[in-house]
């Protein structure tokens, strides 16, 4: 796991912004910054054990583990009516297998995509893309919305269907698809239920 990863994950989860992050810390916000690239850190004992500390963990095992981790981008609507936030809620640890398949995660908020298995506060692991087999549940953009559904090819529409009955599928025109726009953004890989 890289340190920034685990520093991001910590000022999500705190609410914090990166100045407050380098003074409760104790360094300067240029070090701070040079930790959030791509360049490995080396990291003082002292300088560890303070990190160690305040993030609450044993940060040298925290770094030495190799697992993969996706980030956790906000929520995406089993439903209609919800913008896309992509905010970094946190990181989470995936075998390699799944981090060779997917990208993020999202929390799902609806009841939509019940019949599917997708409940409320469930993670969906999502693999970017901008085309999906006739079938296949999708995270699509419509409009400046998001939401999760299977989506259908059928002639010359583009049906976005629920798994719950309650609610209705919505039909696009190919000039629908191509004017609002109707962008497939992501597969739906797999779904993660994590119970309190």
């Amino acid at each position: 796991m890289k340190l920034k990863d685990i520093l991001l994950n910590y000022k999500n989860q705190n609410g914090l912004n990166h100045e407050s992050m380098a003074r409760l810390i104790g360094v300067s916000r240029s070090t701070y910054y040079r930790w959030l690239g791509e360049e490995p850190v080396h990291l003082q004992a002292e300088t560890m054990q303070r990190l160690s500390r305040l993030l609450d963990c044993d940060l040298s095992l925290m770094l030495a583990k190799d697992s993969p981790m996706k980030p956790l981008l906000g929520t995406a609507k089993a439903g209609y009516d919800l913008f896309a936030q992509e905010s970094i809620e946190g990181y989470i640890e995936v075998s390699d297998q799944d981090a060779r398949q997917g990208d993020y995660f999202l929390r799902v908020c609806g009841d939509s995509m019940e019949g599917a298995h997708i409940y409320e506060g469930d993670l969906i692991y999502v693999q970017k893309c901008d085309f999906i087999e006739s079938g296949k549940i999708a995270l699509v953009m419509v409009g400046e919305e998001v939401t999760i559904k299977r989506v259908i090819y059928k002639k010359d529409l583009m049906i976005l269907e629920a798994s719950n009955p309650k609610v209705e599928a919505r039909y696009f025109t190919a000039q629908e698809v191509e004017e609002l726009p109707v962008r497939i953004i992501g597969r739906v890989r797999f779904v993660r239920t994590d119970f309190d």
